[in-house]
């Protein structure tokens, strides 16, 4: 595969490595998966901090956690496909098979994470005061 690359003022074509490029793309990846298990980390703290009081306490708990295992789950699997293809072993079956249970736990996690941002977990939204709470004008 090439490309032209502008490198200079004589335009030569250049070969694109594709490997380069893969590799390039993975780390940015995978740096996108800690950042988003990283952020699941801080929404479980912020949610166990504000405790019961937030209105969806017991979902957002349940969501965070299911995401965050999927994910776990999902690097532990792509791990594991990772060393099949460096030691030269080639079972296409199973690693078929790991690969689409991969698929799952990342769709599925993405799925909790989507549901979670809808109930909202933004702290510098005030919570509304309690039903019980009235205001009390006292003419001065």
């Amino acid at each position: 595969m090439a490309a032209i690359i502008g490198g200079g003022s004589d335009g030569l074509l250049k070969s694109m490595d594709a490997n380069r490029y893969a590799t390039k793309k993975t780390i940015a990846q995978g740096m996108l998966d800690i950042a988003l298990l990283t952020a699941n980390a801080s929404q479980l703290k912020y949610i166990l901090q504000v405790g019961e009081k937030h209105e969806f306490y017991t979902l957002m708990l349940t969501l965070i956690s299911i995401s965050i295992c999927l994910q776990v789950s999902a690097a532990v699997i792509a791990l594991v496909l990772l060393t099949f293809f460096r030691n030269g072993e080639c079972h296409q079956k199973f690693a078929s098979a790991l690969n689409q249970i991969l698929l799952g736990c990342v769709l599925g996690a993405m799925f909790c994470d989507v549901v979670k941002m809808n109930f909202g977990l933004d702290p510098a939204i005030p919570a509304p005061p309690p039903p019980d709470h009235i205001p009390i004008n006292i003419p001065a």
